[in-house]
């Protein structure tokens, strides 16, 4: 995947560095609402912590007339930590379930070790960890929904050397504030949907002193690449 690196829209690197049609971005090739392609244009322009890295991906092309996905790692050391998949939606003519014009809906997913995953309260702990990490940079939303599941594999037979893997998976969606011209601010979104993959991954905060982000504990060791 392309690091992010901290980079900007200038051509300098980063999530810029893929060139999307109007064509890649729904609408039957017809041009994009200028809304949407502001929204995209600030997520190609966000500036995300080094060890997020993030591409363009392939957007689903039923959910909504226009759509842009991005698919992200939490890499340090090499080492894949966390990684998830953010897909912003655009309906100019609305939408009864979103109350708005657009949605993101996201997939975040981590190893973790069977005692933590085995812990009654995770579930709830993850979804406050998505709800907060938008809280914390101040963004409004609305019609937040998602699931999040554990899933744990034990291994038998030939594979029974390998050890107990277990999952947390987290998918949600939620409809972004509207601002000026009815654009949401989607680079905030995409930097607070990052500080959750961060947190998930048992990153420490990106600002030191952060009481709002909560590292995870008995995280399974780095996965190689």
């Amino acid at each position: 995947m392309a690091a992010a690196q901290g980079r900007l829209s200038d051509g300098t690197g980063g999530m810029d560095e893929a060139k999307d049609t109007d064509a890649d971005l729904g609408g039957g090739g017809t041009a994009p609402p200028l809304p949407f392609r502001t929204a995209v244009e600030a997520l190609r322009g966000a500036r995300l912590r080094p060890q997020i890295e993030v591409e363009t991906t392939p957007a689903p092309k039923r959910l909504a007339p226009y759509a842009y996905a991005l698919e992200a790692a939490v890499v340090d050391d090499d080492q894949d930590l966390a990684d998830g998949r953010l897909v912003l939606l655009h309906d100019p003519a609305g939408h009864d379930a979103w109350r708005g014009t657009f949605r993101l809906v996201t997939l975040v997913r981590a190893e973790l070790e069977p005692e933590m995953a085995a812990d009654p309260l995770l579930p709830e702990v993850c979804w406050s960890w998505l709800t907060g990490a938008l809280g914390a940079r101040g963004l409004t939303y609305g019609e937040p929904s998602g699931t999040v599941t554990r899933a744990s594999s034990h291994y038998f037979g030939g594979l029974s050397e390998r050890p107990a893997a277990s999952q947390i998976e987290i998918r949600a969606s939620w409809t972004p504030g509207e601002g000026t011209g009815g654009v949401p601010d989607a680079a905030t979104h995409l930097m607070s949907w990052c500080d959750l993959l961060a947190q998930v991954a048992g990153l420490p905060p990106a600002a030191s002193g952060d009481a709002s982000v909560v590292t995870l504990p008995q995280r399974r060791g780095p996965q190689a690449r």
